[in-house]
């Protein structure tokens, strides 16, 4: 679909998205509630008041912001100008931290639960306690542990983070002795990691060179509402847009696609179609960029790729003496295995092949190719969750970034880049303060089940090494590997945000013992026993984090600059001193023992308290960046407390083809015949004394032999016949949303209108036209969904931005807990649905990854 004809202009469209709809009427006329949120609005200055600098975690942008603060209390939030990733850009999500903060929903004081039974319909009955009450008792539950050498039923359960978080995910674990420390990671997006690492040898997210771009494909990514550095591509983007032409592709018509030059509503889970068909358009068009890829050999019979036909590897060629040469017949450069991969899965991927399959015209297949391999190398293959955490998403994943290679963009000016070099160093190690059963209760398997045969979970080529967050809830059901008996949760919300949510509610309610640490009591508290209330990340504690973006990285602090509102710790650091103090008391000092090593570098001082230990950790971490003695590059600071007043330490610009043929895969190439993933694969079926093939046929793949090994498409998996349930769910996320932390805002319900088709204070479901007519239902209608595993109710809202035979649902709404407004009734009555009680709980299983798109089919009734 062609959208460059709309009435707005690109640059006016992409301010009134910095706005967000809430600056519509700027300066006097503002009404109260909005002044925070507007851009130019600004505060009321005092001769108290002080810009002081931390970072937003409302999303995975993690900007470096600045905050207004006046007798101790934040009342405005901007961009750190300091930053030269983000810089004074800031998105909506960064304002409504100032509603959380003093949110009166908030946990004020630990809490412990009387009502011994638990479940979603038993209430818990929580009763204030101290501090000293509920340390000592997640003290004594560890010592139970310990005492019967059942460390190993200790689990840590870890959310959103700062780079604090290896002091209690994995330090605390491995010192009381356990394997299970959970990560969300593989409800983020690790998919998205599995095609750069196995092609060109980066398991990380990129960055894009937006601003020397000539053309962008968006595999259903939203930069503007829900992506990774929002606030910087909020800011360029509309002049990108003047230079660059943009393809969107996803089945809803997102924020980014109503400006977009074309808009391609692809079918759902037949994204893989769509990339092997533009990489048969490239190549037989003769558009792939040589001074990257290569081309064929001078004297070789082929000289081009033609449709249906294959290409020999190698032509013999007569010596002048009479012997025969054999030659490669095409030259690669910087790649690996280019026709191989024609000759396994391109040769006859056409766009007409693609157009029964994706439901995109072949016309508009072979035109965005074309124009994006015209644009070479300025060219962005940008891909995000929605094609790859799918059950077969991790070759959807190779497919759509192995076009970046093919256009010669990968760490090329206007292309996509890796992170830039940081110079933080990593916390003591913790192996001189395992003891014996320390020692004992590591080697367990871990609960998520990852390494398995089932499960190669293959993180940088290793199998086993990746996490796979939503088969722990089996595992903890199942007590499989081992039960466990005491668990920690912090900042995370499995039993809202993991598909098969109910399964995490009955794991939960089976732990003898659970802690939830967290700002707001949400429904992973419901089945707490003791609720550990938390500083708000954003303006009361202590920590780091890094981020990449606009050719360099930041690494922002994390600062407490309120004065603390309620009786709240710090997460990741001061919690786990005290429960060490605690420990120590009961003649258990290792891990107590440990942190003391995490001395003041100005000082030598060893912590002797929470507060100091919160302070001296992230010295200790950070000391490379601001001491002048061991400067290694980037911003050159005067020592820490510059560091402090600038809120922000940023690299050196990024180097452009300094990786070219010397990428971390086997063949040091851009592999496009992956003998990295060979390797790897290989590993885990000479684990499991068998064959990739069946390791493959286990996992749910159709690729057998040689086709395993590079980018292809798979047919989709879902769950449900199309008989009976006729639509596909598409999934995606909000511009508000602070990682489902945002429900309990008001200016989230609201503004919820400004993510197109949606609407406030609603939750909605929105219907093509052409589906709502043929099912009678009519827009405003109360409706349910209904999968195979459950069922929500919402608003059906009539949206031609919706394609024909899908229901585009925002994830966020649906709280049973959180508080008063992200819930109707707290703790009995949600508002609206959860997406994820509807979505299976499947997986990406080469990469770990949970499926979240493409995979939940549903039916759709009056309610």
């Amino acid at each position: 679909m062609d959208t460059k004809n709309s009435k707005m202009t690109r640059r006016d469209f992409v301010k009134s998205a910095v706005l967000t709809g809430a600056a519509v009427a700027v300066g006097s006329n503002l009404k109260p509630a909005l002044r925070a949120f507007a851009a130019t609005a600004e505060p009321p200055f005092t001769e108290s008041g002080k810009w002081k600098p931390t970072t937003c975690q409302g999303c995975t942008s993690w900007c470096s912001v600045q905050a207004y603060v006046v007798d101790g209390r934040a009342i405005k939030v901007r961009g750190n100008p300091n930053s030269k990733v983000n810089g004074k850009a800031g998105c909506p999500r960064s304002h409504m931290s100032l509603q959380q903060v003093y949110d009166p929903d908030r946990i004020k004081v630990p809490m412990k639960r009387t009502n011994p039974k638990k479940g979603k319909n038993e209430d818990p009955g929580f009763v204030p306690i101290s501090w000293d009450e509920a340390l000592n008792t997640i003290a004594d539950k560890i010592m139970e542990l310990r005492n019967a050498d059942e460390t190993y039923k200790y689990m840590l359960m870890r959310g959103r983070y700062s780079y604090m978080r290896d002091i209690l995910y994995d330090r605390m674990t491995k010192i009381i002795g356990s394997p299970n420390n959970i990560s969300h990671s593989a409800i983020c997006a690790e998919a998205e990691k599995f095609g750069p690492y196995y092609t060109e040898g980066l398991w990380d997210y990129r960055q894009y060179d937006i601003k020397n771009t000539r053309y962008v494909i968006l595999w259903g990514a939203d930069p503007i509402s829900a992506n990774r550095q929002v606030s910087y591509y909020l800011s360029e983007w509309g002049d990108m847009l003047d230079r660059a032409q943009v393809a969107v592709i996803d089945p809803r018509l997102s924020a980014t696609a109503t400006k977009a030059d074309e808009w391609l509503p692809i079918k759902p889970g037949q994204d893989g179609a769509l990339a092997s068909a533009m990489a048969h358009v490239i190549l037989t068009e003769g558009l792939w960029y040589k001074d990257f890829v290569g081309d064929f050999d001078v004297n070789s019979p082929v000289k081009k790729f033609e449709k249906d036909k294959t290409i020999p590897e190698e032509f013999a060629s007569t010596q002048s003496d009479g012997s025969t040469l054999n030659s490669q017949t095409f030259k690669e450069k910087y790649t690996h295995g280019l026709i191989k991969w024609w000759n396994i899965e391109l040769y006859d991927k056409t766009p007409e092949w693609a157009e029964k399959r994706t439901g995109i015209t072949a016309d508009q297949i072979r035109r965005v190719a074309i124009g994006y391999g015209k644009a070479a190398p300025h060219a962005i293959c940008w891909v995000g969750g929605g094609p790859v955490m799918q059950v077969r998403g991790g070759y959807t994943s190779m497919a759509a970034h192995a076009l970046n290679g093919l256009v010669g963009s990968v760490d090329n000016v206007g292309g996509t880049l890796q992170a830039n070099k940081e110079y933080t160093k990593a916390f003591p190690k913790p192996d001189d303060f395992m003891d014996d059963i320390a020692k004992e209760g590591k080697k367990h398997k871990k609960i998520d089940h990852r390494g398995r045969k089932e499960f190669p979970s293959l993180k940088k080529g290793k199998p086993g090494s990746a996490v796979v967050t939503n088969r722990a809830a089996d595992g903890i059901l199942n007590e499989d590997p081992s039960e466990i008996k005491v668990a920690i949760g912090y900042m995370n919300n499995f039993a809202f945000s993991c598909p098969g949510s109910e399964r995490w509610e009955k794991a939960l309610s089976k732990i003898p013992f659970l802690v939830h640490i967290t700002t707001h009591a949400a429904e992973f508290t419901w089945f707490s026993d003791i609720a550990l209330p938390s500083t708000h990340h954003m303006f009361e504690k202590w920590g780091w984090v890094k981020s990449h973006g606009n050719g360099y990285r930041h690494v922002t602090l994390l600062q407490p600059v309120n004065d603390r509102v309620w009786d709240v710790k710090t997460d990741e650091t001061e919690i786990p001193w005290l429960i060490a103090e605690k420990l120590a008391q009961r003649g258990f000092d290792n891990l107590l023992r440990h942190y003391k090593e995490y001395k003041d570098p100005e000082t030598g001082k060893a912590p002797t308290n929470e507060k100091e230990f919160a302070l001296y950790a992230l010295k200790y971490a950070t000391e490379k960046l601001w001491d002048p003695s061991k400067y290694e590059g980037g911003d050159k600071l005067s020592g820490w407390q510059e560091l402090v007043e600038k809120g922000v330490w940023n690299s050196d610009p990024y180097p452009y083809k300094k990786r070219w043929g010397k990428m971390k895969t086997k063949t040091e190439k851009f592999e496009f015949y992956s003998e990295t993933l060979k390797e790897a694969l290989t590993a885990h079926a000479e684990k499991h004394n068998t064959s990739t093939d069946d390791i493959l046929s286990t996992c749910n793949y159709q690729a057998r032999g040689e086709k395993a090994f590079v980018p292809h498409y798979e047919e989709p998996v879902t769950w449900g016949s199309k008989k009976e349930y006729p639509f596909v769910l598409v999934d995606y996320k909000s511009r508000l949303n602070r990682e489902g932390r945002s429900a309990n805002c008001s200016w989230y319900q609201e503004f919820k209108d400004i993510d197109p088709g949606d609407e406030a204070w609603n939750d909605v479901a929105k219907i093509n036209p052409v589906d709502a007519k043929a099912l009678g239902i009519r827009d405003g209608a109360r409706i349910k969904l209904t999968s195979k595993i459950g069922e929500i109710e919402c608003t059906a809202k009539l949206w031609e931005g919706a394609r024909p035979g899908t229901i585009a649902k925002c994830y966020g709404q649906g709280h049973w807990a959180y508080g008063k407004l992200a819930a109707k009734r707290f703790g009995k009555v949600p508002r609206g649905g959860n997406n994820n009680q509807i979505i299976p709980a499947d997986y990406d299983r080469l990469s770990g990854s949970t499926a979240f798109y493409g995979l939940a089919r549903i039916k759709v009734s009056r309610a």
